[in-house]
């Protein structure tokens, strides 16, 4: 683990290219409305239930991070909260996410998925949350290495 010395971040790799900023989770949040700071502070309070992990203000986004970086905040709206979950595959056949994204060549799938409501955050989103968590943990290379061998 290599942490930057400039901004504290953790990453796996030494000298990973990534912005140093100053941006907080408040500079995000300043000038939201009530309904999308509180579903912001539900969609964490709903995660870290799930298990630690840390946050990484960016110039445009909120990471979430374990091990690596496994999804983002990527829009706080006036009566909304738009989010990225990061899987190794495409999973089109659920309701939960609004569009996939292919990255990397297609190793990497950023699922979208909007929080208008607290409810939105039901048992079928939970399980992707953990999922992504699990991603984080790296656990996709783990599963790799043991049908390897």
């Amino acid at each position: 683990m290599w942490k930057c010395p400039i901004c504290g971040q953790n990453f796996i790799h030494k000298n990973k290219v990534h912005s140093c900023n100053e941006k907080t989770v408040d500079d995000f949040l300043r000038g939201k409305s009530e309904l999308s700071i509180g579903l912001y502070h539900h969609f964490i309070s709903a995660y870290k239930k799930l298990g630690n992990f840390e946050l990484h203000p960016a110039r445009a986004r909120i990471g979430f991070a374990r091990k690596i970086r496994f999804g983002y905040i990527k829009y706080i709206g006036r009566d909304f909260v738009d989010i990225a979950l990061t899987f190794e595959k495409a999973y089109a056949d659920n309701l939960c996410f609004y569009r996939i994204g292919e990255v990397s060549g297609g190793k990497i799938y950023q699922h979208y998925l909007r929080i208008m409501y607290p409810d939105d955050i039901n048992e079928e989103v939970l399980k992707f949350m953990k999922m992504a968590m699990d991603y984080g943990d790296r656990k996709h290379l783990i599963k790799k290495i043991i049908c390897y061998n």
